[in-house]
């Protein structure tokens, strides 16, 4: 065993699997306003990976025959935003169900699902918690 701290810095990217890659694409970039910083093919298939303008982690919208992922399967990611009260509202008029926001004791939150089901949050942290 080590007495070393360990080197990590930050995760490279979060999978998002998913069953159609154009449809996610146009819900990651069109509704919830990412930036798509791969797409490329390579076997066995098309590598696509999106994220929100300046993020360290991106995440990876990986298709059928990409590791062997269940579309819906990936739940519990949370997204920090500076207004989630507008990004609901956002979120809505695109025709997304939202739940929440609620006020938590951490700040206000809601959840959504994208098209395949993913689980995603949003939370606007209170100050000083």
């Amino acid at each position: 065993m080590t007495t070393d701290t360990a080197h990590i810095t930050h995760a490279s990217f979060v999978t998002l699997p998913v069953s159609d890659q154009d449809r996610a694409l146009r819900f990651y970039t069109e509704v919830l306003g990412f930036e798509v910083t791969v797409d490329r093919d390579m076997p066995p298939g098309r590598w696509l990976q999106v994220a929100p303008r300046g993020a360290q982690t991106v995440f990876t919208l990986s298709g059928p025959g990409m590791g062997g992922f269940a579309p819906g399967s990936t739940q519990g990611i949370m997204l920090l935003t500076t207004d989630v009260d507008a990004d609901c509202a956002r979120l809505a008029e695109a025709g997304v169900a939202v739940q929440g926001p609620d006020e938590l004791p951490w700040g206000r939150m809601a959840s959504f699902r994208d098209p395949d089901g993913n689980g995603l949050m949003l939370l606007t942290e209170k100050e000083g918690f």
